[in-house]
């Protein structure tokens, strides 16, 4: 591979290498540490890539790894609130709405941080990112199985949450 290549094929992931990092690690310097070390692995490893599929789920799971192994480094494990990752702005709201969207984007994020781990991947992964089964069982390397019973208990988990709290009072 040569850096046309590179440029083409691993850096449009960029993005989604870092907001994959900082969920994982909820720090962005963190997370760009991580991406940088992705991209250098990557590059240090070109001569083998002809073998690799699919550039962009190989590097999500190579920064999944490198994610886990600098939080156990750290010894620590925290996640950013969804609206400051992905940057949630409507300019035509009223200050009513936006109130409610930031309280219902806590509330989301909250529910979702309290899931067991590997339902949090999985649910990051296909909700937020728009990875497919295929790509989610590749960067986590799980069975099918495991990835659709995820993320419906994680779904499930948060629908059932979200109902309650918006049901309470009635």
């Amino acid at each position: 591979m040569n850096l046309e290549a590179f440029q083409n094929r691993v850096m449009p992931a960029k993005n989604k290498l870092f907001r994959f990092a900082l969920r994982f690690l909820g720090n962005e310097e963190e997370a760009k540490d991580v991406v940088q070390e992705v991209f250098i692995r990557v590059w240090n490893g070109r001569e083998q890539m002809n073998e690799i599929q699919n550039w962009e789920a190989w590097c999500m799971r190579i920064t999944k790894n490198l994610s886990l192994d600098r939080i156990r480094s750290l010894n620590r494990k925290q996640t950013q609130p969804v609206e400051e990752a992905f940057h949630v702005h409507q300019q035509e709201l009223t200050p009513h709405e936006t109130t409610e969207l930031h309280e219902s984007m806590q509330r989301v994020n909250n529910l979702i941080a309290s899931l067991p781990e590997k339902q949090r991947q999985v649910i990051h992964l296909r909700d937020v990112e728009g990875y497919s089964y295929n790509e989610i069982c590749e960067i986590l390397e799980l069975d099918m199985s495991q990835v659709k019973v995820s993320l419906f208990r994680a779904r499930n988990a948060v629908r059932e949450k979200l109902m309650k709290i918006n049901a309470y009072g009635l």
